[in-house]
């Protein structure tokens, strides 16, 4: 019997058993409505009885129009199944909004308190985009006292000092610190915000702080064990602990016990806001009162074991040291309070003691000192008029500016192994330090509404290393470096060796200027003559 199937269907099978007889295939037809289709035959010679027939029916592909909606669904539909899966939607914060109009702008940075202080134009770039909210004086009500309490300073409120008085924001920017992006407040764009600006500050205080501080107390050490004890004081692993000792810890982690988190939730609030902690001080107190709290209020020991340098082979320093740290191991106290006597030659007397060794007036009237010395103050714009109450200071200031700058493009090469502090290495350190905080100052002050970390890249972007010596080579005064014969031919024709020289060259020029002249005059040399930000016109 033969099964029939609907036209509908795409393919079909046809199947029939039946006696063979003798009429010709040909003469064999089936009436249907279906198309032709092939036709096959499978035929058992040792059985000759049955016969099986298989067909397939394909229905003739009908096109549609062009324009039939039907089409164009399959089409589209075809498209989804290629294209990739969409991605998610940005949270609405990361969406760009439309610009404020002119007026809403301008009211809105009139009414900010950043530009309320014109006295102090540093800290007020450090204040809150808008001004506090109930919210915010909640926490200070709260919780202020304890940490004022802890870290040594008065109860009452700093808002009743004088207006020439930086410390009169001290509340404020202490509440600011201890928002760390963990807490509850962080949502609020103000807070979040300046908390990141004062501990990109923060971080580039301590160091100059520590910096200058490892250079006085050890006069002979080169500066790679100083960076270990610096590291061994305020690394990250170790800052809980410090704070820890300062009772501070609830004011950070109010819901939590610190000694039970993990490192990773443990170690970047504590380092947030111990680093905005001394962005604060130092913008209300300056340098003394940063080093007050960190030895008398978090209790650290420059002596401890914990932060000493691993033992390595020390060169033999037969030179002398200048007579103040001769047998005197200061303190930081010492540091703290010292104060440069009414004549003195330098901005930072002790610290250039500390850097340029007495022995740099066997150098006086050499070759360098006749030959390069005046290109370099020329290219520097050097001396500095100074009015000074007798001629014979602006001399004698002149004269140890000049062994400074020699000092300074003296290379490790040339006499290091004989005499380890008769190169640039300890002004390098220096420089390196005060270079990154007149940085940070600069971008604080220039982009107002910027966060921390924009400001962080921002500041690693222009202060790479190859940059520092690039602007030093544009000025041809890597020409000058003091190379011992063995290497000069090799630094003056591989820039891998060269460019790292210049970077190390240049940096001990900012730490020469900063110890000779003060902060004023390392931005001269980074905003004026290096140009830095590379915003001054070029020479065609």
């Amino acid at each position: 019997m033969l099964q029939s199937f609907n036209s509908t269907t795409p393919s079909m099978e046809l199947a029939s058993s039946f006696t063979p007889f003798s009429k010709k295939l040909s003469e064999i037809s089936f009436s249907s409505s279906l198309s032709p289709f092939p036709l096959q035959l499978h035929q058992k010679p040792s059985k000759p009885k049955t016969f099986r027939i298989f067909a397939v029916a394909i229905d003739p592909p009908q096109e549609l129009p062009r324009n039939n909606p039907q089409r164009l669904l399959k089409e589209l539909a075809q498209r989804k199944k290629a294209t990739a899966p969409r991605k998610k939607v940005p949270p609405k914060r990361f969406i760009l909004k439309p610009p404020l109009d002119d007026k809403k702008l301008t009211e809105r940075f009139l009414n900010s308190p950043q530009l309320s202080l014109k006295q102090f134009p540093l800290l007020s770039s450090c204040l809150p985009s808008s001004k506090l909210n109930n919210a915010d004086k909640t926490w200070i009500d709260e919780y202020l006292l304890e940490a004022k309490q802890a870290l040594g300073y008065p109860l009452e409120k700093s808002d009743e000092l004088g207006d020439d008085n930086p410390a009169k924001q001290f509340d404020t920017l202490l509440y600011l610190a201890f928002q760390h992006p963990s807490c509850d407040r962080t949502n609020a764009r103000h807070v979040r915000s300046a908390h990141s600006r004062l501990w990109f500050l923060g971080q580039y205080v301590l160091e100059l702080a520590l910096a200058e501080f490892f250079l006085q107390r050890y006069p002979r050490e080169s500066p790679g064990p100083m960076r270990e004890r610096v590291f061994g004081l305020i690394g990250k692993r170790n800052l809980p602990k410090w704070i820890k000792a300062a009772s501070l810890q609830n004011l950070i982690f109010p819901y939590d016990d610190m000694d039970k988190l993990i490192r990773k939730d443990r170690e970047p609030p504590v380092k947030s806001v111990f680093w905005a902690l001394f962005g604060a001080i130092y913008l209300c107190f300056g340098m003394p009162e940063v080093y007050r709290v960190l030895f008398e209020v978090f209790g650290m020991d420059p002596e401890a074991e914990d932060c000493q340098p691993r033992l390595r082979r020390q060169l033999e320093d037969v030179d002398y040291v200048s007579v103040e740290f001769e047998g005197n191991k200061l303190s930081w106290q010492d540091v703290a309070t010292y104060k440069p006597p009414e004549d003195a030659l330098f901005a930072h007397p002790r610290l250039f003691r500390a850097c340029v060794p007495p022995g740099m007036h066997r150098f006086r009237g050499n070759i360098w000192d006749y030959d390069s010395k005046p290109q370099v103050m020329q290219i520097l714009g050097y001396p500095l008029a100074v009015k000074d109450r007798i001629p014979e200071i602006t001399e004698a200031r002149n004269i140890e500016l000049g062994l400074g700058l020699q000092l300074c493009f003296m290379h490790p090469s040339k006499y290091k192994f004989e005499h380890p502090r008769f190169c640039f290495e300890r002004l390098e350190y220096v420089g390196q330090k005060i270079q990154d905080l007149v940085m940070a100052e600069r971008l604080v002050m220039k982009h107002l509404d910027a966060p921390g970390r924009w400001l962080q890249e921002k500041h690693r972007r222009v202060l790479m290393n190859k940059f520092c010596g690039k602007y030093l080579r544009e000025k041809y005064l890597h020409r000058f470096i003091i190379y011992s014969e063995q290497v000069q031919d090799a630094y003056e024709h591989n820039r891998r060796l060269r460019n790292p020289a210049t970077t190390a060259v240049q940096q001990a020029l900012h730490g020469l200027s900063y110890t000779v002249y003060g902060k004023p005059d390392v931005r001269r040399l980074m905003f004026e003559v290096f140009d830095f930000e590379q915003i001054q016109p070029k020479s065609v």
